[in-house]
């Protein structure tokens, strides 16, 4: 072998510094990727050790609206239920303020035809008088009120309307008839709300 050849197998060789070096660099790199490792579990170790934490304060304040919300919707239903209960209660004690008020001016006319009667010796001009207030009376309950009365005499005894309070056999009759009207009966709108006492022909 030339000289030449054995300075080129030298120089291709490995020598034990340039071991040492690279085995220096591995120590190191290994060294680097541990304590990555362990700044990487360790964060991850923190995250999970704060996330309980966090979803529980969430919670918590969620559970403070809700709260709050609820507390409120309550006080609503209570103002509301107050409200229509005193409503109600307004609706009874005044049901009837607008009958009151077509009555009233009945009531004046009365008075004045009773002052009309005390002042005049005319007894058939205060009858007259009497007449039209009661028919204008009637006609008003029944236009605006539906409340009306029904003649009874000459029609079939019905229980469901009639109250008998006299009877009488007659050969006149098949089936029991009203004769007479004693009190007139009243319906509102389709409702009895009186019957009609009468006198009854009953058949022989």
């Amino acid at each position: 072998m030339s000289d030449q050849e054995t300075q080129i197998e030298k120089d291709g060789s490995e020598t034990p510094q340039d071991t040492q070096l690279e085995g220096e660099f591995c120590g190191q790199k290994e060294n680097e990727s541990a304590n990555a490792s362990k700044e990487t579990d360790t964060a991850k170790t923190a995250e999970a050790s704060s996330a309980p934490e966090d979803k529980i304060a969430a919670l918590e304040a969620k559970l403070a609206e809700t709260h709050d919300q609820y507390l409120r919707k309550a006080a609503e239903f209570e103002n509301f239920r107050k409200r229509m209960n005193q409503e109600k209660q307004n609706a009874i004690e005044y049901a009837n303020q607008s009958l009151l008020l077509d009555i009233i001016p009945i009531i004046d006319d009365f008075e004045r035809a009773i002052q009309a009667g005390e002042n005049s010796t005319d007894y058939a001009v205060f009858l007259d008088g009497i007449k039209m207030i009661e028919k204008r009376f009637a006609g008003q309950l029944e236009a605006k009120w539906g409340l009306k009365r029904f003649n009874a005499a000459g029609e079939p005894f019905d229980p469901n309307i009639h109250e008998a309070l006299f009877m009488e056999k007659s050969s006149e009759v098949t089936e029991a008839v009203v004769q007479e009207d004693l009190v007139k009966g009243y319906m509102l709108k389709e409702r009895v709300i009186r019957a009609a006492k009468v006198k009854v022909l009953m058949p022989e």
